[in-house]
């Protein structure tokens, strides 16, 4: 729980709370794994400050697994039992014991998916897949023509997933940035062509190939439009920007304006549940898998949230409820 704006890891405390109660359309969820994502520890910096959080105490991360106890008034799709996933935005919650979640961000869980796979699901994972509609990536071998893809930050949570699904349609060429320890990790969930970001290659965020991309799955920070427009196909492609600044949104409305054939776009879009159900298809299928960089139990929550703010982490951080962390 976090009682105040900043202080990083420090600022979270372990307490006794009561069990909330679920109101109507909501699910009351004994949490079996929760992931924390940069979005948590950025609202905890005040990013979303003064409505999010909207107050104090609180209990941070939005992604989360696990099974249903009890029912709010109006939910008929789910009952007590059920394993599911969430998001659980902007109430977060998921480090705690029980959260309460909108059943409307729920998702079921099949047996043949775990909590920690699960909880790696609702944000990351179905923040890859909107990223890559969104750039106009198909994600299978009929949808849509091949594209040259790349994606920064590939060893990330959402990069990882992004890879791996850009992958799948099997006539893409990806091109993926990452840290020079990752790069065999890469190469093995998909990627064609991987860049070391600290080469004067991955800076540039083009390799020996020297081809231009048509769509960008940009998960890192740091990088300007400039940085892209030369590397973006002639004819024109589009930088999906996860993580969007007040000059991106700037640049993005002014290619709006101009109908620029190069564009950048900021990802603004809220996880749906269909994907949330396409996505643990695909894990059951073992066509995608999930990259887990470390698991803690919930008395060491405050070690996981110090390694995602790090910007060190390979895949996800989770929080393990249930089993003790490897």
């Amino acid at each position: 729980m976090s009682t105040t704006y900043g202080r990083g890891a420090e600022g979270l405390k372990q307490v006794e709370v009561s069990v909330p109660s679920p109101k109507k359309g909501e699910l009351l969820v004994r949490v079996e794994a929760a992931s924390i994502n940069p979005l948590d520890w950025r609202f905890q910096k005040g990013v979303g400050r003064p409505f999010l959080p909207s107050k104090f105490p609180f209990t941070p991360v939005c992604e989360l697994a696990g099974e249903v106890v009890e029912l709010g008034a109006g939910v008929g799709d789910l009952r007590p039992g059920d394993k599911i996933i969430a998001v659980n935005f902007p109430r977060s919650g998921g480090l705690a014991e029980h959260a309460v979640v909108s059943a409307s961000n729920a998702a079921l869980r099949p047996p043949e998916v775990s909590a920690v796979e699960g909880a790696c699901i609702p944000i990351a994972a179905a923040t890859a897949l909107m990223a890559l509609k969104t750039a106009g990536v198909g994600l299978d071998a009929g949808d849509g023509p091949a594209k040259k893809v790349l994606v920064t930050a590939s060893s990330g949570g959402v990069g990882t997933f992004a890879v791996q699904l850009a992958s799948l349609a099997g006539h893409h060429r990806i091109t993926a940035t990452c840290g020079a320890r990752n790069l065999d990790l890469v190469r093995g969930l998909g990627a064609d062509e991987t860049l070391d970001y600290d080469t004067p290659e991955g800076a540039s965020l083009r390799g020996p190939s020297e081809r231009k991309h048509d769509a960008v799955v940009h998960c890192a920070e740091g990088f300007p439009w400039s940085a892209f427009k030369p590397v973006l196909a002639d004819k024109g492609g589009v930088v999906v920007d996860l993580t969007p600044r007040i000059a991106s949104v700037a640049v993005a409305v002014l290619h709006w304006l101009c109908f620029s054939k190069k564009r950048l776009v900021p990802l603004i879009e809220s996880p749906k549940k269909q994907d949330m159900d396409a996505l643990m298809g695909l894990v059951v299928q073992g066509k995608i898998r999930t990259v887990v960089d470390s698991r803690y139990p919930l008395s060491r929550a405050h070690e996981g949230w110090a390694k995602s703010m790090s910007g060190h982490a390979t895949g996800k951080i989770i929080v393990d409820m249930v089993d003790d962390a490897e």
